[in-house]
């Protein structure tokens, strides 16, 4: 390879790269949360955003006038920082799958951005190198707005032909799950924890519910009201330590500081003769400065959960 192509390679992919690699060890630093966290706006967004500019900003004039180069080619450094982040175990995959589709978009708007500044006739480094600090200095002002709470509903239904007693019996009771019967594709896909049975030790108010899920999460459920062969409503929780390190990633770990569950609700509505519709809603809540976007995946999460539950307890009811 011709060297001059290959220092023009690594000053286009390698820049880009070695900015990415020194936000993300910076921003996660332990002793520095109170000004920045991996888990915020200022590095979600401006860190694409800033890698796909310089991306841009560094190739040669006759590319960036090309608008598929100033889009496209900026996917390429967050791409191979996926792969380095993933390699050195900085980042889980989960967590990767719901950033990406962001990272990419983003990482476009910027090379945008770097295409406006290396076509204008004029040197824009400066406007370049204060772009690369955007990030630190609007980290501490969003730490110090905080992250406001919010409470997501997610609702799912699925319809039985089967009498109450069996529908309600394999609601209160869900016996182990084969992995088989598991069609939970999206939480699959992601390297979610599976869901395995659910116990409950008495049919009544103050009842205790544990819903066993694989590799050591638990939900400790307590009925909080109960109309027998009708509704069920029960209080959710999950304690991190409960759950190995290994488990989830810990951004999106279940109980912990950004994510948790707080409830679910489950109602019998008769249709017809031997026809019921099962509802099964729960509410969530999320502690982000960018619910946003992450209430879109936590509710695809949290029915892809639900309806999985709900096609074995129909399977059940139906067929035994």
């Amino acid at each position: 390879m011709d060297k001059n192509l290959l220092k023009r390679i690594l000053i286009i992919l390698g820049i880009p790269i070695l900015y990415a690699v020194f936000l993300r060890l910076l921003f996660g630093v332990d002793t520095w949360r109170d000004l920045y966290s991996v888990m915020s706006v200022s590095f979600l967004f401006c860190l694409p955003t800033i890698v796909g500019a310089l991306t841009v900003y560094f190739s040669s004039v006759d590319k960036v006038q090309k608008f598929a180069y100033r889009f496209f080619v900026p996917w390429l450094p967050i791409l191979i920082f996926l792969v380095l982040t993933l390699a050195l175990a900085w980042e889980g995959w989960a967590c990767w799958t719901m950033a990406l589709p962001l990272f990419l978009l983003a990482a476009s708007i910027g090379g945008l951005i770097g295409g406006y500044l290396k076509l204008r006739k004029k040197d824009n480094i400066v406007y370049v190198s204060v772009l690369t600090l955007f990030p630190l200095l609007i980290a501490p002002v969003e730490r110090m707005v905080g992250a406001i709470p919010g409470t997501y509903e997610a609702y799912t239904y699925i319809d039985i032909k089967s009498t109450a007693d069996k529908i309600w019996d394999n609601v209160t009771q869900v016996k182990e799950i084969p992995v088989q019967q598991d069609k939970g594709w999206l939480t699959r896909s992601l390297g979610f924890p599976r869901p395995v049975k659910a116990e409950l030790n008495f049919l009544g108010v103050g009842a205790y519910r544990k819903a066993i899920f694989t590799n050591g999460l638990i939900f400790h459920e307590t009925v909080t009201e109960y109309i027998d062969k009708k509704k069920m409503v029960f209080t959710i929780k999950a304690y991190p330590h409960e759950i190995p390190s290994t488990t989830m990633d810990e951004h999106v770990v279940i109980g912990g500081n950004y994510f948790d569950v707080l409830n679910g609700t489950y109602e019998l509505e008769k249709l017809s003769y031997k026809k019921y519709r099962l509802h099964l809603y729960s509410h969530f809540k999320l502690t982000t400065t960018f619910n946003f976007y992450a209430s879109w995946w936590a509710k695809w999460i949290m029915k892809d959960i639900q309806n999985n539950i709900l096609h074995v307890e129909k399977q059940r009811a139906e067929t035994e």
